[in-house]
């Protein structure tokens, strides 16, 4: 019952933004492409420009599934980077555990991802790391621990079951399915991470 009540929600938060957050409301999405509730069809008034960067914050925030603490915290560290902070907001997001995770295909929502962290079935560099906020480094090893491999899901998982859902797996990443490792092998560049969201109206949310 939990499950479902989640996963409506979830479903709930992708019609709300205009963006399928999960492979079932990417489903639900095609069937009723419209916001929810009873005025959901209606035609809207135009946002105002403080609507549409805050919608544009929730977008990314939601596609990352972190709390506004921990999206303030990497926009102040992304502020103080050198660069451009939209492109290095992104950048550090995408190298959150839980995301790469996502990425290499060893689970198929961003939720999942954060709960096989929580329960300590991954490693990095041979070390058991259970934050799904945990930043890997570059050159840094991600792979599921031994005892976990034979595991239902992460046999699924290497079969290769989650990539009709997710994006291609990004150049930054070098996989290995099979033996359920990937390493980050440089910084991830905005123009790869497959996150839908203009950040420059993130930054600007912000910046008010």
């Amino acid at each position: 019952m939990a499950n479902n009540t989640r996963a409506r929600r979830k479903v709930r938060l992708s019609r709300a933004l205009g963006l399928a957050l999960t492979p079932k409301a990417e489903k639900y999405m095609e069937r009723r492409p419209y916001g929810p509730g009873q005025h959901g069809r209606a035609r809207k008034k135009q946002d105002s420009d403080y609507a549409v960067r805050l919608r544009e914050k929730q977008r990314l925030r939601a596609q990352y599934g972190i709390r506004e603490a921990q999206m303030t915290r990497a926009f102040e560290e992304a502020k103080r980077t050198a660069g451009q902070t939209g492109e290095n907001l992104v950048a550090l997001l995408e190298m959150r555990l839980d995301a790469l995770v996502l990425r290499a295909g060893f689970a198929r929502t961003i939720a999942q991802a954060r709960q096989l962290v929580v329960h300590r079935h991954i490693l990095v560099n041979g070390q058991r790391v259970d934050r799904p906020s945990y930043r890997v480094a570059e050159g840094q090893l991600i792979h599921v621990h031994e005892r976990s491999e034979k595991m239902g899901p992460f046999q699924i998982a290497a079969a290769g079951a989650h990539r009709d859902v997710l994006p291609a797996v990004p150049a930054y990443l070098d996989v290995k399915l099979e033996a359920l490792q990937a390493k980050l092998v440089r910084k991830p560049k905005r123009s790869e991470v497959p996150v839908t969201c203009e950040e420059n109206l993130v930054v600007e949310y912000y910046a008010r």
